[in-house]
């Protein structure tokens, strides 16, 4: 059978590409070779033919006039985004020779790659790019961005990145969402949840805005940003107290139990009310439902982790379970992520052994302040699959960064983004319905191939594909920088130490599209923890200079900066930045808007539905209010990251701290305090 790209007419198989836990199975319909609609793929075990609306209008994104079709040039001052087109012959020629005076003068790691994961394909996000920048020596990136504080603070509790697994979540009797706007990132679990509700279940969700998930709940209890570490070790002195423990699976299956024990008596319900914003009744309402409901499944989010407090957070909650005993109960547990499941060859894949030698880190979160005032310097930065300009925190410094004349900024995207307007150089990339590549879920077990469906839009190029150019142009003849696309793919999934892949590999993906990993229950089993067990007692956590015992940390006072904690939280119509330049999305969306407690608009006399003026030293914004109880007193919440637009402040990441969390390096977006204000004419401009 001829390849998908080859055919001009049908149906084709394919898999969705974005940053979501989901990735879903898709069917691509195509006429006269272009597409024209995208839906689901019933046929895939658990996304089942539903997609999300970012997804079905992805062909507006496709075809849209303003996506590139060709390498540019900067030809006017920087940020202005006047350009000139050149050819892919020019432009590499130009960075290459700049980089490779750069390397003369001042070393490789002058040069700094820039990225995230605005595609999630393995070959292009952490394969392909990974091996050319070690090779060429180049600064590395810390890419910490999202996941790493709860990623580290669920792994010291349970060992990896590995939970329940969804399909079994059906089978729970009570459903808390912990965190998490499931209805806008990760409606699948939603899915399961309500199937899981025909049959009894209750739905509680737990967070600081009643968004869409919150509204869907059977019970919403809202708390203060920051506080949710305090709140289960509120559960935690109930459970112990009213004997709703599990002490046959504490004593099997975890280590510090009895320490536990004594720990969280100081966490009494009456100072856990006070610190969380959770009257006292509520707390005992929800500590005994959790006792004495089986199975009870927890889904924690990402966002109670991007706190200066955010590890702690997750390693808190992360202990629930255990007390219970619910992680031999189906369809009982927690998932914070599944992506230790399906854990591939990262040797093999990304190659650190073409480095020469080990080169500087740098967080995602600092980039602002590492373009400023890093020393040495970095003269070059190679950004690809991310937008910083709008995504990174302290967006006004990441901004004067970029403004730097001495900065030679290359920009690898579809649209001429906020970064690109900063850019020397812009190259077009192709969507990734042009490309091969490698896809593994987050939340589900299985792993995907996508072939090409369509061929390229004008002249864009995938990220493996300017890789192998760069690294030519470089002179770079290692055999890894000339490997294809399925030798990737295979080295990836050679990887005998992970026996969820056993069986797995690219002629049987190549076949069906996507195959389950063959992954089993945690327990009964050995962890991957010191012990062996859960560890709510974690002596790794005490040398690394942490509590050993889940405690709540308070966030930084910051009163000189604002009375509001602003968290400003992801929308339902985009993804990130992604989306957010194309105009179905945004009359989808709407506007931006400032969620703020009815008492708070009182006292500052601000009326629902006028636009508020919320500063800090760090910037300002000019957002619309929505006044009503969907947040606590000392709560401002926004929702969406929004294109610039002429005459609009609404970039909400000028207002966000670059402060490192607890653990993991990860940032602080939603710990940041800002004042607010009934917004002046003069204030709009």
């Amino acid at each position: 059978m001829q390849p998908a790209v080859n055919q001009p007419n049908g149906i084709f198989p394919s898999v969705c590409s974005l940053d979501c836990p989901d990735q879903c199975g898709l069917l691509v319909h195509k006429e006269n070779g272009r597409i024209i609609k995208i839906e689901g793929d019933p046929s895939h075990p658990v996304t089942k033919g539903a997609i999300c609306n970012k997804v079905r209008h992805l062909t507006g994104l496709l075809y849209d006039p303003q996506r590139l079709q060709y390498p540019l040039k900067r030809i006017g001052p920087k940020g202005e985004g006047k350009f000139a087109r050149i050819s892919w012959e020019e432009a590499i020629h130009t960075i290459t020779d700049r980089w490779k005076t750069l390397i003369a003068q001042e070393g490789p790691e002058a040069i700094l790659p820039y990225s995230f994961y605005g595609n999630m394909g393995y070959l292009g996000t952490e394969g392909f790019d990974r091996r050319f920048f070690h090779r060429l020596g180049a600064s590395r990136l810390g890419r910490s961005i999202c996941s790493a504080a709860g990623g580290v603070g669920y792994k010291y509790t349970m060992g990896s990145d590995m939970g329940t697994s969804p399909e079994d979540t059906v089978h729970a009797k009570l459903i808390i969402m912990w965190g998490i706007n499931a209805v806008s990132t990760n409606m699948h679990q939603v899915m399961l949840a309500e199937q899981a509700r025909k049959n009894g279940a209750q739905i509680v969700v737990i967070d600081v805005h009643k968004n869409r998930t919150g509204r869907w709940a059977d019970w919403f209890i809202p708390l203060r940003p920051g506080t949710d570490a305090a709140l289960a070790l509120g559960m935690m002195h109930i459970l112990f107290a009213e004997g709703l423990t599990d002490e046959s699976f504490l004593k099997e299956y975890t280590v510090g139990y009895e320490e536990l024990r004594e720990h969280v008596r100081q966490y009494d319900p009456v100072s856990v009310a006070d610190i969380t914003g959770v009257p006292v009744e509520d707390l005992y309402r929800l500590a005994r439902l959790y006792g004495k409901t089986s199975p009870a499944f927890i889904r924690i989010g990402n966002g109670l982790q991007h706190h200066d407090n955010g590890g702690m957070n997750v390693r808190t909650i992360s202990c629930l379970p255990a007390l219970t005993g619910q992680w031999l109960h189906k369809g009982g547990g927690a998932i914070k992520s599944n992506s230790g499941h399906l854990t591939m060859n990262e040797k093999a894949l990304q190659r650190p052994d073409l480095m020469k030698k080990a080169t500087r880190r740098i967080n995602m979160n600092r980039i602002g302040e590492a373009l400023l005032e890093l020393d040495p310097p970095i003269r070059s930065m190679y950004v690809y699959n991310c937008n910083p300009a709008v995504v990174a925190p302290d967006a006004n410094k990441v901004r004067t960064g970029l403004m730097r004349e001495d900065l030679f900024t290359v920009v690898h995207e579809l649209f001429l983004t906020e970064t690109a307007q900063y850019a020397d150089i812009v190259l077009p990339a192709t969507s990734s319905l042009e490309n091969t590549d490698l896809y593994a879920s987050y939340w589900h077990h299985y792993i995907h191939l996508q072939q090409p469906v369509v061929e390229p839009y004008g002249e864009c190029r995938s990220n493996v594909q300017v890789f192998r150019l760069l690294a030519a142009a470089m002179g770079f003849t290692d055999q890894a920088l000339m490997d294809t696309e399925a030798d990737m793919v295979r080295q990836a999934l050679d990887y005998p130490a992970n026996p969820a892949l056993s069986g797995m590999t690219y002629e049987r993906l190549a076949q069906d599209g996507f195959v389950k990993g063959e992954v089993k229950p945690l327990l009964p089993g050995k962890l991957n923890t010191p012990s062996g067990k859960i560890e709510l007692y974690s002596k790794a956590m005490k040398l690394d200079g942490y509590s050993p015992l889940p405690v709540y940390n308070p966030l930084p006072a910051g009163e000189e900066e604002g009375p509001f904690v602003f968290v400003p939280a992801p929308n339902h119509n985009f993804l990130n930045s992604t989306f957010s330049h194309n105009q179905k999305h945004v009359s989808l969306e709407k506007e931006p808007l400032v969620y703020m407690n009815a008492a708070d608009a009182a006292s500052l006399g601000i009326g629902d539905g006028e636009m508020v003026r919320l500063w800090n030293s760090l910037g300002e914004c000019v957002l619309k209010a929505v006044v009503g109880g969907e947040v606590l007193p000392g709560t401002l919440v926004s929702q969406g990251l929004w294109a610039d637009a002429a005459g609009e402040k609404r970039l909400v990441n000028s207002l966000t701290p670059a402060r490192l969390a607890d653990m993991g390096g990860g940032a602080t977006f939603f710990s940041g305090r800002v004042r607010a204000e009934r917004a002046a004419p003069a204030d709009m401009v």
